[in-house]
């Protein structure tokens, strides 16, 4: 790449950041659904002509901003867990799940717009699947390992789950026991769900001591995918 070249690259990363960074402000001022690229381009001087280089439409912005926060949360996960290796599977599932309740916290607005309510008129594309799954793959991985090593004692499944929880099981986690994944897709939207409970303010003057109650509640949710101290 010639020297004109890379400095090319690097205004355009440069200004792509700013624009996102941009719309990051517009989301926690007005939310998703009054996100407009009309807007962001007057907050940075730009003429909208110039942005439509960058994203040519706010879906497209929104799908970049929607990448970057699943990213965001499933790095804080693998980091998290690359932290706790030595550890047991379930000192590592609580760590983990402890992650995304800190990355929620601290990024309130990122996490209302890949887990609150839909945005009117946005359909998510397939690129954001990888993104999205990351957290997914590291409880995956957690119940795997204790799986091999002989630690997982998932609950019995009813009969009429059986052929579903298969499926899942070998689209989502192969080799896992059908039990312990169906188990795991139930245990995953009650995490997201214990997070948004909390940062939407559905604990309000019901849950005061919110950490210890978390805590408490993911060591449940581990006991239900089958994990055992």
């Amino acid at each position: 790449m010639s020297t004109a070249q890379g400095a090319r690259a690097r205004a355009r990363m440069e200004i792509t950041a700013a624009i996102k960074d941009e719309a990051r402000r517009q989301l926690a001022a007005e939310g998703a659904a009054r996100l407009s690229l009309r807007a962001v381009a007057r907050a940075l001087g730009m003429v909208s002509s110039a942005l439509y280089r960058y994203f040519p439409s706010r879906d497209d912005l929104l799908t970049a901003l929607i990448i970057d926060a699943y990213d965001s949360l499933g790095q804080a996960a693998e980091t998290a867990h690359e932290a706790a290796a030595d550890a047991s599977p379930l000192r590592r599932w609580t760590v983990v799940c402890g992650a995304v309740r800190d990355w929620a916290l601290a990024h309130p607005h990122e996490y209302a717009l890949i887990y609150g309510s839909p945005v009117p008129g946005y359909t998510a594309p397939e690129t954001t699947v990888p993104a999205a799954a990351r957290v997914g793959l590291v409880l995956i991985g957690i119940v795997r390992d204790a799986h091999e090593q002989g630690g997982l004692n998932p609950p019995p499944l009813p009969a009429e789950l059986r052929g579903e929880a298969e499926r899942m099981a070998a689209d989502l986690a192969p080799g896992l026991p059908p039990e312990a994944v169906a188990a795991l897709v139930a245990v995953w939207a009650q995490l997201f769900g214990l997070v948004g409970f909390e940062l939407f303010g559905q604990f309000h003057r019901v849950v005061e001591e919110r950490e210890p109650f978390f805590r408490h509640a993911v060591a449940r949710l581990a006991e239900e995918v089958g994990l055992r101290p």
